[in-house]
């Protein structure tokens, strides 16, 4: 049986965003594995300054990820798409288990697969330190902020 995760390429601004919610919903669960299915098994990435390749370095990978970032919680906002391609924007915040709060500002550039898997991530972040009255975020996007017109903001 053949892995499928709709919508499928080429995207239009529809499936397009419907695609990067479902990313959204994906990784504010927090399971490196479910979140990996998303992905071919042999998935290429490159996040921040690592490199990664396949569905078992992207649980590791996230499964550290999560064990360093407490509490994550993110957003994602579609930047444009064309064909298999779809460029994001992407915000999110966390604490380090001292309790410092940070925002995570980055862009992220996915390939898709015929069958709509990820092959390739390409992701740059930077890190800001906020403090707990700054945040904007404190669990999953509810119903009334999803679709278009629910942008995140630039800072």
């Amino acid at each position: 049986m053949t892995e499928s995760r709709p919508p499928f390429p080429p995207f239009d601004l529809d499936s397009a965003i419907t695609k990067v919610q479902a990313a959204e919903d994906a990784w504010n669960t927090r399971d490196p594995r479910r979140v990996s299915l998303a992905y071919t098994p042999d998935s290429v990435w490159r996040n921040r300054d690592q490199f990664i390749t396949g569905r078992e370095q992207i649980v590791t990978f996230l499964t550290s990820k999560w064990e360093r970032e407490l509490n994550y919680v993110l957003r994602k906002s579609l930047w444009a798409f064309l064909e298999n391609r779809i460029a994001v924007r992407f915000q999110y915040e966390w604490h380090d288990s001292a309790g410092q709060w940070y925002r995570s500002h980055g862009n992220e550039l996915w390939e898709f697969d015929q069958n709509g898997l990820m092959h390739r991530r390409e992701a740059s972040i930077n890190d800001i330190t906020i403090s707990d009255a700054d945040r904007r975020w404190h669990g999953p996007r509810p119903d009334n902020e999803r679709g278009s017109g629910h942008d995140i903001p630039l800072q």
